[in-house]
């Protein structure tokens, strides 16, 4: 998986973006991993603060690890028993869609195009279907349903590239609670997770 920067760097930009199609096709939607391990490029003068080139690894209670890097090629690589999918969005939806290197990829590939075409059975696995991703908030508006990434859903790829963030800052491997949400016996990894609040606006 590829991310850029923006803001805490492209791991909170667009990190959340790949990660919760990660999550989806990991079946974890609704947590996050367990073991963080991350290094990354820090400038040392200048305007910006966030990170550069990076690397993270983070674990899953599945067993389950995710590779994120901005050095990969932008989108999802799912490796399997069976060999590897990618996906990724193909051209770009808005202008800072890191989309450089993705030159001449598909937007839906495999390491056997057999797998792609691959019928999934009555009792297997079916992923929530959305064409449309406005319609769909439209329709469950209406339905009071659950949208293809309802709030928990998103809370939870951000809050893994929040965890990601704060792994390269740190040294070594971090272990995350992800029911608590917070770190294992690390205080300074935990006081990273806020900061002060500006007078008189808070959350309560």
């Amino acid at each position: 998986m590829r991310c850029e920067q923006f803001g805490a760097g492209m791991i909170t930009g667009w990190g959340a973006h790949h990660i919760d199609t990660a999550h989806w096709g990991m079946g974890t939607e609704f947590t996050g991993p367990i073991e963080v391990e991350a290094e990354a490029e820090f400038p040392k003068s200048g305007l910006w603060n966030v990170h550069g080139d990076f690397k993270v690894t983070a674990k899953y209670a599945n067993g389950v690890e995710m590779h994120i890097s901005g050095e990969n090629t932008n989108g999802v690589k799912f490796v399997g028993s069976e060999g590897w999918i990618f996906v990724t969005r193909g051209k770009p939806v808005t202008s800072s869609d890191p989309v450089s290197g993705n030159e001449g990829k598909k937007s839906l590939d495999a390491s056997d195009p057999k797998i792609l075409d691959s019928v999934i059975g009555p009792d297997e696995i079916h992923l929530y279907k959305s064409p449309e991703q406005h319609k769909n908030w439209l329709d469950n508006i209406k339905s009071r349903g659950k949208t293809v990434a309802p709030a928990e859903v998103a809370h939870r790829s951000c809050s893994t590239c929040l965890v990601s963030h704060i792994a390269m800052k740190l040294p070594g491997k971090l272990y995350w609670d992800p029911v608590n949400e917070r770190f294992k016996n690390n205080d300074a990894a935990n006081s990273m997770l806020s900061r002060p609040q500006r007078h008189p606006w808070e959350i309560g």
